[in-house]
């Protein structure tokens, strides 16, 4: 069946439906990642967001859940330039567009993604919605410009606290959308990771129990998150050492004064170059956002720039000056993506383990 994309600029993109038959509303990004298309749908920060796919083949190596970031897909909807028809690894149990059909996600292919990519570089992130129908154009146009996206946090984060692992080092790990594989990250270095609600009240993480706590990443507009920047402004004024991820970077920035501002089209794929500041080391890296900390906001009393993205030099981490907080823009636990950034995490645990 044929389907249409319509952009908020009036712009369409036809192709076919594949996945649920449903028209939706979202917020059209694009991801520049040849490999790693299950982590991307499952990727809590993808809540709300239709994923336009640069690579032109996907699914030819098909998928197996144990691969997931979360229990369920977030993406909202999939635009591909083509879906392999078989898939060829040892480890697949599904084909894509059987995962699309059994979680209800809507998409299309035969996409000119190449055209979608260049128009979203250049206008912006824009708003879309995927449907069957575009004889009433001017009528999805302006139900695309009112459509409000809000609460993604508390959409995704967990409702309960549960505990992983029983390594040395007691771990808190504030959820705000948090990928499967920093939990991972963190019991490979011999933690044991308790996972809070992202409205947790701050005296339950800076108790004896914990020795430090991970920030993580999340979707959405960090500014909206204000009951989580009122409760890490308290962390702040701790004593725990604290790592910041994506999200969690931006909050901690948010509560000690600096400012964030949204970028024309995001940073999303695993091929993002980032310098250590400190070290001198260039890091191609795995990214999914779309806001940065303004770094003329940064208070140079309270933090220093640590990591500058050498594409366009926004701020990619951030050292506080007196405290045991570091945090990062990108993804250090990768997946998908290069490992080459993990060693955020033995610098952190260093940290932890030696306070």
């Amino acid at each position: 069946m044929k389907g249409y994309l319509v952009l908020e600029n009036g712009s369409v993109f036809h192709g076919e439906r594949i996945g649920a038959q449903k028209d939706v509303i979202c917020e059209v990004v694009f991801n520049t990642s040849m490999t790693g298309y299950l982590e991307i749908f499952t990727d809590p920060s993808y809540a709300s967001q239709g994923v336009v796919m640069t690579y032109p083949l996907i699914g030819n190596y098909g998928l197996t859940k144990e691969d997931a970031e979360s229990k369920k897909p977030w993406v909202e909807a999939v635009f591909v330039h083509e879906i392999a028809e078989m898939e060829s690894n040892f480890r697949s149990k599904m084909h894509i567009l059987k995962f699309l059909e059994e979680y209800e996600i809507p998409g299309l292919q035969g996409v000119n993604t190449r055209k979608l990519t260049k128009m979203l570089r250049q206008a912006g992130t824009m708003k879309g919605k995927i449907t069957n129908d575009i004889s009433c154009i001017d009528e999805i146009i302006e139900e695309i410009k009112n459509y409000q996206i809000s609460n993604l946090v508390e959409k995704v984060s967990s409702k309960e606290i549960y505990t992983c692992g029983e390594g040395e080092t007691k771990i808190a790990l504030l959820d705000f959308g948090a990928k499967q594989n920093i939990i991972q990250s963190l019991l490979k270095r011999n933690c044991e990771v308790t996972v809070f609600p992202q409205d947790t009240h701050y005296s339950k993480l800076l108790s004896d129990k914990f020795q430090g706590i991970v920030l993580s990443n999340g979707p959405g507009n960090p500014e909206d998150c204000k009951i989580a920047i009122e409760n890490i402004a308290k962390l702040y004024e701790g004593d725990l050492p604290i790592l910041g991820i994506c999200l969690g970077h931006q909050l901690m920035g948010l509560a000690t004064g600096a400012k964030t501002y949204k970028l024309k089209y995001g940073h999303r794929g695993p091929n993002h170059p980032v310098k250590d500041l400190k070290t001198g080391r260039v890091c191609i890296t795995s990214q999914n956002h779309g806001y940065a900390i303004d770094d003329s906001s940064i208070n140079k009393d309270i933090a220093e720039i640590s990591h500058i993205n050498i594409n366009d030099g926004t701020v990619e981490g951030l050292r506080y000056k007196g405290k045991n907080i570091m945090t990062v823009q990108y993804h250090p636990e990768a997946c998908p993506g290069p490992e080459d950034s993990s060693y955020i995490f033995d610098e952190f645990l260093e940290i932890v383990r030696n306070k």
